[in-house]
């Protein structure tokens, strides 16, 4: 599912196999590739005491975390504030849909933001990915890869069951990205884009350091 307030989606009248992959049904920004080449990443911490269900949700996500970071830099940070990919252990809300009220297991929520980071103006995007506790492991796991999926670029949808970012678990779910979830990912990370650092490094104490959301899209 994918609501596109905040991503333009590819023409229709473009063919869906044009790119290598899944490529050609990706959505891009008016700033290019919605990509970068280095990302930061916090996810909700578990509570004190932890319990069973956000011990099975942790572990699943680190299992999907890795299985993208053996593809692209990502580094884990303690402070939300730093990220530009936060993960919530929290079930999405109902989304109102043309053929009525829609649940789903996960969700990821895009905008951009224009902040000071290091002294340097930036343009990035941010990803809130929300992931439900309440899935069996596997499917936590499964749930958790196609969510990061989104975060990381792929804000599309694979035709291939056997993809990480097919629209919908099958009984076997995708625990690891596919020949085509690396191929399209290694195509979006190729492309042009517009987001990173956009001055010279600036000390000015008045700069503010965080902009508000620019654009904003939802996907699951």
């Amino acid at each position: 599912m994918v609501e596109s307030t905040g991503l333009q989606r590819p023409s229709r009248s473009a063919p869906a196999d044009a790119g290598p992959g899944y490529s050609g049904r990706l959505a891009t920004t008016a700033f290019g590739a919605p990509s970068l080449s280095h990302w930061c990443l916090w996810i909700e911490p578990l509570p004190s005491p932890p319990d069973r269900w956000s011990q099975r949700w942790s572990l699943a996500v680190e299992a999907a975390l890795t299985s993208w970071s053996s593809l692209l830099p990502i580094q884990r940070v303690d402070d939300p504030s730093r990220a530009q990919i936060v993960v919530r252990r929290r079930r999405p809300p109902r989304r109102q849909t043309p053929s009525g009220w829609r649940a789903s297991n996960g969700r990821s929520h895009f905008s951009i933001r224009e902040l000071t980071r290091a002294g340097r103006l930036r343009r990035e995007p941010f990803i809130e990915v929300l992931i439900s506790p309440g899935q069996r492991p596997t499917a936590l796991q499964s749930t958790a890869l196609h969510e990061l999926g989104h975060a990381i670029g792929l804000w599309g949808h694979s035709p291939n069951n056997g993809d990480a970012l097919a629209p919908f678990q099958t009984g076997d779910p995708v625990l690891t990205p596919s020949v085509s979830d690396r191929t399209t990912l290694d195509w979006i990370r190729s492309q042009p884009s517009q987001f990173g650092d956009l001055a010279e490094p600036t000390d000015d104490p008045a700069q503010p350091r965080l902009g508000a959301p620019r654009r904003a899209a939802n996907t699951d």
